[in-house]
C-alpha cells in the first residue's frame, strides 16, 4: 500500500512539473532571441524601457503561435519575435506599410525594413509580408487564421488618420476565435480631448478599449509592464518630445532623457 502510494505521488509530482518545464522552455528561448546577436546593440539599450519579455509573455506569445505584428516600422519587435516563432516552428506574418502607395517616406520605410531583413536569412527567411493601410489595404490574411496580432505605439497614427476602425475590424476578422490582440500604445490622462489626443501621440485608455469593443474584442487583462510615472505629458511636441525621437533636439535635453520613454498602457484583448 505504502509502495502504491509513493508511485503515485511521484507520477503527480512528474505531471504537475510538465507545465512549469514547458513555461520554464519557453521563457527561456524568448530571452535567448532577446539576446540574440541579430538584435543591434541599440535596439537591446532600449529593452529597460520596453520590456520585451515581459511584454510578450504577458500577451500569451507562444514559439509555435502564428504572429502579426501591425506597422513594425524599422524592426525593433521584429528581431525578436521573428527567430523566436521561426525557432519554435511558429510563424512570424509583417504588416507593413503599402510598397507602391500612400507617403513616400512610407513606402521608403518598408522596403528598407523587408532589405534589412533579406540581408539576415538565417533569422528572418520564413517571415512573410502583408501590406496594410490607407487608402484600401484592411485584409491581413484568410479570416480566422492567426492566433495573435500584436501592435506597439501605433494606435495615434490612425486616429490622427481617421482609419482606426479599419484597423481594429480588419485584426477581429484575422485573428482565430479565442486569439488575442495585444496592444502598447502612449497613455493620455482620462478625460482629454480627442484633438488633443491626435495632435500629442498620447491616447486615453478609455478611447483604446473603445475602438477594440466596437470591432468584438473583449477586453481580458491591462498591465502596468511599460508605465511610466515621470511621464507628464505636457510637451510642447507631444510625445516626441521624450527618447527616443527628442524632436526638441538639445532643449532641455537632460531632463527629457530623465523622464525617459512616455508612460504607455498595455492591453491584452480576446476575440470571441
Amino acid at each position: 500500500m505504502n509502495i502504491l502510494f509513493t508511485i503515485r505521488l511521484s507520477i503527480l509530482f512528474v505531471l504537475a512539473l510538465v507545465p512549469v518545464t514547458s513555461a520554464f522552455a519557453q521563457s527561456s528561448a524568448l530571452l535567448a532571441s532577446i539576446n540574440g546577436a541579430q538584435r543591434s546593440e541599440q535596439n537591446k539599450m532600449r529593452d529597460v524601457a520596453r520590456h520585451p519579455q515581459q511584454t510578450l509573455e504577458f500577451f500569451d506569445i507562444k514559439p509555435d503561435s502564428t504572429v502579426i505584428e501591425v506597422w513594425p516600422g524599422n524592426g525593433w519587435y521584429t528581431e525578436i519575435l521573428a527567430p523566436y516563432l521561426r525557432q519554435g516552428g511558429g510563424h512570424f506574418i509583417a504588416a507593413g506599410f503599402p510598397l507602391n502607395d500612400g507617403p513616400k517616406w512610407r513606402q521608403d520605410m518598408q522596403r528598407d525594413y523587408q532589405h534589412h531583413l533579406a540581408t539576415l536569412p538565417t533569422y528572418y527567411d520564413q517571415v512573410s509580408f502583408v501590406e496594410l493601410g490607407p487608402p484600401s489595404y484592411w485584409t491581413l490574411g484568410h479570416d480566422d487564421s492567426v492566433d495573435a496580432v500584436v501592435t506597439f505605439r501605433n494606435v495615434h497614427n490612425w486616429l490622427k488618420g481617421g482609419y482606426e476602425q479599419d484597423m481594429f475590424s480588419g485584426f477581429y476578422r484575422v485573428l482565430k476565435p479565442g486569439g488575442v490582440l495585444g496592444v502598447v500604445e502612449h497613455r493620455a490622462a482620462e478625460g482629454t480631448d480627442l484633438d488633443t489626443m491626435k495632435q500629442s501621440g498620447y491616447i486615453t485608455e478609455q478611447l483604446v478599449i473603445e475602438l477594440a469593443e466596437q470591432a468584438g474584442f473583449v477586453l481580458e487583462q491591462k498591465s502596468e509592464i511599460n508605465a511610466n510615472p515621470n511621464d507628464t505629458k505636457d510637451y510642447s511636441k507631444g510625445v516626441w518630445t521624450l527618447p527616443p525621437t527628442l524632436r526638441l533636439g538639445d532643449e532641455n535635453k537632460t531632463h527629457y532623457l530623465a523622464i525617459g520613454e512616455s508612460d504607455r498602457m498595455t492591453l491584452k484583448f480576446r476575440k470571441k
